[in-house]
């Protein structure tokens, strides 16, 4: 967390105040924590940067991409508890980069806070960011993605499908808590081999994709109970009550009431019902 959902609604929530704007500083903010990867340099990001006007903010899968007239890029890694803010931050202890923006704008500056520390923010050049996301490393977009798009991606591998989801290779963006989402909406297991799914499953999936992941865009998000994700503007996203599954194990199902299971796959926690997702 955050997944493609909350990635989006944080670019939605920078773009308007961004997009257009010229920037005026950019530094690391003094952090006692664990140091995230910020590359390359301060200094050299401020000579290629300062004074460049930022043409595109946009996403790749859980990448957040904000394009210079340079034709150089930030991107932004949010990882596990990383966040994009125009508004105050949860705390200042974990204010990590901050980039300054000309006068002239309702916002003059943008903070990419994270508290646990595993997010990155680099700075590349044009050739180095098409390398970086080259389709050969990193699979299509999840939303792109069309039902023939997801049986040949899945025609790949034996895994179990939840797996299978999690792997960014085969599709970018989706991560653990919307997968149990997704294969609770498309009635399959999760442990059913990716491979292995009839051409009649591979549609269910697909739509189910396009559902979830847009109802969860459109609700900016799921916040749950730690706390860690907010909105650009430091608020609560609105998906997580839309949950059916995820973390509810012992809840009775919304469809046939029978008790939701929780398994360990990949290491990673499952959530499905046994009766609707057979």
């Amino acid at each position: 967390m955050p997944e493609l959902p909350e990635v989006e609604t944080m670019v939605r929530g920078i773009r308007p105040h961004l997009e257009g704007r010229t920037l005026t500083g950019f530094r690391r903010m003094p952090c006692s924590c664990r140091p995230i990867l910020v590359e390359p340099s301060p200094a050299a990001v401020r000579r290629r940067a300062i004074g460049r006007t930022v043409t595109q903010i946009g996403r790749r899968a859980k990448r957040i991409l904000l394009k210079l007239d340079s034709g150089d890029a930030f991107v932004i890694e949010p990882r596990m508890t990383g966040l994009m803010l125009i508004a105050d931050p949860p705390d200042c202890e974990h204010l990590r980069v901050e980039w300054l923006l000309e006068s002239g704008g309702r916002l003059s500056r943008v903070w990419f806070w994270d508290r646990r520390g595993l997010g990155t923010v680099r700075f590349l050049k044009r050739e180095e960011l098409t390398e970086l996301l080259s389709i050969g490393r990193l699979g299509r977009d999840a939303l792109e993605m069309t039902a023939d798009d997801w049986r040949t991606a899945l025609g790949r591998t034996i895994r179990p499908i939840k797996v299978a989801l999690l792997d960014q290779s085969l599709s970018a963006g989706i991560g653990n808590l919307y997968a149990s989402e997704i294969l609770y909406r498309a009635g399959i297991h999760p442990a059913r081999p990716a491979a292995r799914l009839t051409a009649e499953r591979v549609k269910r999936l697909h739509a189910a994709v396009q559902e979830v992941l847009h109802e969860a865009i459109r609700h900016e998000g799921s916040t749950l109970s730690d706390g860690t994700y907010r909105n650009a503007l430091n608020q609560n996203g609105g998906y997580q009550s839309s949950h059916c599954v995820y973390d509810r194990a012992g809840d009775a199902c919304a469809i046939c009431r029978s008790p939701i299971r929780r398994i360990v796959q990949a290491q990673r926690s499952t959530f499905y019902c046994p009766k609707c997702q057979k």
